[in-house]
């Protein structure tokens, strides 16, 4: 199993991002997938998760409203749209999967890579 994240960068606040997280050796027909973020000296944190049933999506307060997470089941990768981006936001972001949609990132049982993500003030 494989999940590859990419789309991070550095943007100014205010901007939008897209991440994606392509992921192999599993299907997101069967899996829940999940992005949290660690800032620098920060434990990671939850940021938002889609199940693999119905599409239901679950967000951080922090993010709710600004952030959208999406499947595509025929290209087998979650994006992560966010937009109004805030210095605050600034943190490598992770995506995770595993059978159930969680906060929890001790209940994933696989991880991407990570990719940075910059909000400059």
């Amino acid at each position: 199993v494989q999940l590859q994240a990419s789309g991070g960068g550095l943007v100014q606040a205010g901007g939008s991002l897209r991440l994606s997280c392509a992921a192999s050796g599993l299907s997101l027909r069967s899996y829940a997938m999940g992005w949290f973020r660690q800032a620098s000296g920060k434990e990671r944190e939850f940021v938002a998760a889609i199940t693999w049933s119905n599409g239901r999506t679950y967000y951080s307060d922090s993010v709710k409203g600004r952030f959208t997470i999406s499947r595509d089941n025929a290209e087998n990768t979650v994006h992560l749209q966010m937009n109004s981006l805030k210095p605050e936001d600034t943190a490598v972001y992770y995506c995770a999967a595993q059978k159930y949609a969680s906060r929890y990132d001790s209940e994933y049982d696989y991880w991407g890579q990570g990719t940075q993500v910059t909000v400059s003030s």
